[in-house]
């Protein structure tokens, strides 16, 4: 619900946040308003910005209310000032882009009041980094306003696992490569229990020598070289499974030509 100004002048000065904690709480209650205005009492906070009307900025307050009003009359105010006219812009626009509009400017006063405490009472570097930290944490106002919010939740999932997958990926044939490990793939009838994202890591491999690789070559064992990082058919560089245990570090052929070349 909007606030009367008697009452949203009350309210502020009663509230007076000095810990990191008591700024952020000041924070996510004058966030929650102003999402209330232009969310669930959109219509209410369209009805209220009268382009007829003087300059009308939109307030957030600690108590989750939000109003409508003039901006304060005193130089400098007591807190920094939202926005103002934001109702001369109501209808010559879309309404959900002039919403968005009005999130953006809300976003950013909300910044400013809560750095405004914070250089008010002495925050150092850290209580700076811990408070923005804390704030980071919630998405903008512009985001829920727009949807974007909710779009990045159900995003999210599905790039953590591509992202943790290459991690993975990464780290595992990074492994490979330190710990000198050859790898024998198992045969395709002996390969049920083969996970699909290893299989189609190596359905995508292919020999260096021959070219070939995918599932053509999966009952065949592999040998990885160790300076090249390119991996190749055992049979196809003439190395045996046997031999290749004793080997510590493999030389593909072509690194094995490459010789320094006399100055």
């Amino acid at each position: 619900m909007a606030m009367n100004g008697a009452g949203a002048a009350a309210a502020a000065a009663a509230y007076n946040p000095r810990t990191v904690e008591e700024v952020f709480r000041d924070f996510k209650g004058r966030r929650t308003g102003l999402i209330k205005a232009l969310t669930t009492d959109a219509e209410e906070f369209h009805q209220q910005c009268d382009p007829e009307k003087e300059n009308l900025s939109l307030y957030g307050y600690p108590s989750e209310q939000w109003e409508v009003n003039l901006p304060a009359e005193e130089v400098p105010p007591e807190l920094p000032e939202p926005a103002l006219g934001i109702n001369f812009a109501r209808d010559g626009m879309a309404e959900k882009d002039w919403l968005a509009l009005v999130a953006v400017h809300s976003d950013a006063w909300l910044l400013s009041v809560a750095f405004y405490f914070g250089s008010r009472f002495g925050f150092d570097k850290v209580d700076r980094k811990k408070l923005f930290s804390m704030i980071n944490e919630l998405p903008t106002i512009f985001e829920v306003v727009t949807g974007t919010a909710k779009k990045e939740v159900k995003e999210k999932p599905s790039s953590n696992h591509g992202s943790n997958k290459s991690k993975s990926n990464s780290k595992a044939r990074g492994s490979e490569s330190q710990a000198r490990h050859l790898e024998v793939l198992p045969a395709k009838d002996e390969d049920e229990g083969l996970d699909e994202d290893e299989e189609d890591e190596h359905e995508e491999e292919t020999c260096g020598a021959c070219g070939r690789g995918g599932p053509s070559s999966l009952d065949e064992p592999w040998i990885l070289c160790d300076f090249c990082e390119t991996w190749f058919h055992m049979k196809c560089v003439k190395v045996t499974p046997a031999k290749a245990k004793q080997i510590k570090q493999y030389k593909c052929p072509s690194c094995s030509n490459k010789r320094a070349r006399p100055m």
